[in-house]
């Protein structure tokens, strides 16, 4: 079954941004960055993105709505950070836990292609955290490549 996006709505917004935050210093966290720091860091990349706390049709965020399991996650896409208006980010992207290994992660990702295309953008891009082992198989095998790398290890 085919996945579709749904505009997150202005009722659903502050639940879903109290939800991406945690995640977000959860992420952070886990690479080694303080509890304190990664909250900090969340809730000032979240006040950049959406300054009036609501999304916008350039930086917005979609339910990932299956016909018969619902809502099986989330996907947050817009503008990257360069300022030109082609080039477009997956700023994130979640498949809640039980409706993992079904495709879903796949098929968002080219929602995510065919919507930043239908808007413009001739470039997406996104970040994937070194330990997320499965989503970077997925990116690369859609045809992601690797643009930086960013190291480090535990004395």
């Amino acid at each position: 079954m085919p996945l579709t996006l749904l505009p997150l709505t202005a009722e659903q917004f502050p639940l879903w941004m109290k939800r991406s935050i945690a995640e977000y210093v959860a992420d952070l966290v886990a690479t080694g960055v303080t509890p304190d720091k990664a909250e900090n860091e969340a809730e000032r990349t979240m006040a950049d993105a959406f300054p009036s706390a609501q999304p916008t049709e350039t930086n917005t965020v979609f339910v990932l709505e299956h016909q018969e399991l619902g809502d099986v996650g989330y996907l947050w896409i817009g503008h990257d950070t360069s300022g030109d208006p082609t080039s477009w980010w997956v700023w994130d992207i979640v498949v809640d836990a039980e409706h993992r290994g079904l495709g879903f992660g796949k098929q968002a990702m080219q929602l995510a292609e065919d919507y930043s295309k239908s808007h413009g953008a001739r470039t997406l891009g996104l970040n994937v955290f070194g330990f997320n082992h499965v989503a970077r198989g997925l990116y690369e095998s859609l045809g992601f490549e690797t643009t930086s790398v960013k190291m480090r290890k535990t004395l």
